[in-house]
């Protein structure tokens, strides 16, 4: 089986890389350079006309969505317990892989690129402050979610790859999230696990070449 992920380092692309890389795939990963353009490329587009990352190829069979893209993960690799076991709690998961992409990320996105979703001269502050107030309140539901537990479940599962991402990329925004104790401590837990680490030094060495290329 030959899998191909497109990546762009800071993305929401680091969590199937979290998760091929725990499930011990081979994998060949695609890099964008987003900078570039090179996700609305010509090229990228007849494989993605939707031009965002995650992007999963199987086989030469197209996968995009990061929540569908997870879900093939854990089915496919079911040694790798990415998902629970019980049908309930395996539901559980996907909703809150859900709630990373629909309800989470959005928010962010909107602090990135205040612009796309208002183009009204002097509000990209206003649109900021919005966001981070919704943020702050989705975060307080995971910290409450997160109460007692090391992770979302008993184990560790792909909603926890998903929601690194969520709380790095709100770190990366400057957004305080030191009140949310149980949050914090999920972060630093999957900081110290090797599936991240190894993301975070290929993240790296993307970046160092695409500053040398630029």
């Amino acid at each position: 089986m030959e899998i191909a992920l497109y990546y762009a380092p800071i993305t929401c692309a680091l969590a199937p890389y979290i998760t091929l890389t725990e499930a011990g795939a081979k994998f060949e990963v695609r890099r964008l350079n987003f900078r570039k353009g090179q996700h609305t490329s010509p090229e990228y587009l007849k494989i993605n006309p939707k031009h965002k990352v995650p992007l999963l190829i199987v086989d030469g069979r197209v996968l995009s969505e990061s929540v569908a893209i997870q879900t093939w993960i854990a089915r496919t690799y079911p040694q790798a317990k990415l998902l629970p076991a019980d049908p309930w709690q395996e539901l559980q998961a996907i909703s809150l892989m859900s709630w990373c992409s629909g309800g989470i990320h959005p928010f962010l996105a909107r602090i990135n690129s205040p612009s796309k979703v208002c183009d009204v001269p002097g509000t990209e502050e206003s649109v900021k402050k919005l966001a981070t107030a919704n943020l702050v309140e989705l975060f307080k539901i995971a910290d409450d979610l997160l109460v007692g537990r090391e992770f979302f479940f008993d184990h560790f599962t792909a909603p926890d790859a998903h929601f690194y991402w969520c709380q790095r990329r709100a770190r990366q925004f400057e957004i305080d999230l030191s009140g949310f104790k149980n949050c914090v401590a999920h972060f630093e837990r999957m900081q110290k696990r090797s599936s991240v680490q190894k993301l975070l030094a290929f993240e790296k060495s993307v970046q160092d070449d695409f500053a040398k290329a630029a």
